[in-house]
């Protein structure tokens, strides 16, 4: 088990770090993660034992988010593997777009790295084909 989400933060930040990316502590427990070649920037929150990502694809105007264009957002064979889609009100008639992922945390060993960065890595992928799923609506 961890012992803290002081410990948590700190080992994810590291980790981070150590494969290329920047991170910025936004909240406790809640941090930016910036990949600086491509100046992406995911979020993420560690809650309990688990850790949350999410990447916002496009903010788009409420009537564009057509149920046709949800359905295909909820396909499983849109090609989005491995995150999923969620919508959040921005006000003002404006909904943001987001891919979100997580990953289960134990022991912050190899297994729960590897975890981490392979959901980074998913959700960056499935941005690309997001992307492209979702460039009607820009």
């Amino acid at each position: 088990m961890i012992e803290t989400d002081t410990l948590t933060s700190a080992h994810i930040h590291a980790l981070l770090a150590d494969n290329g990316f920047e991170t910025e502590d936004t909240a406790p427990g809640v941090f930016a993660i910036r990949q600086p070649d491509s100046g992406l920037t995911i979020h993420a929150v560690v809650e309990g034992q688990v850790i949350f990502f999410s990447l916002t694809c496009l903010t788009v105007p409420d009537g564009k988010l057509t149920p046709q264009v949800l359905r295909l957002m909820l396909q499983a064979d849109n090609g989005i593997s491995t995150s999923h889609f969620q919508l959040y009100a921005m006000g003002e008639g404006q909904t943001a777009v987001a891919l979100s992922n997580f990953a289960k945390l134990q022991e912050l060993g190899p297994d729960d790295e590897d975890d981490i960065l392979s959901c980074l890595n998913f959700l960056l992928a499935d941005l690309s084909v997001a992307k492209r799923l979702l460039e009607q609506l820009a």
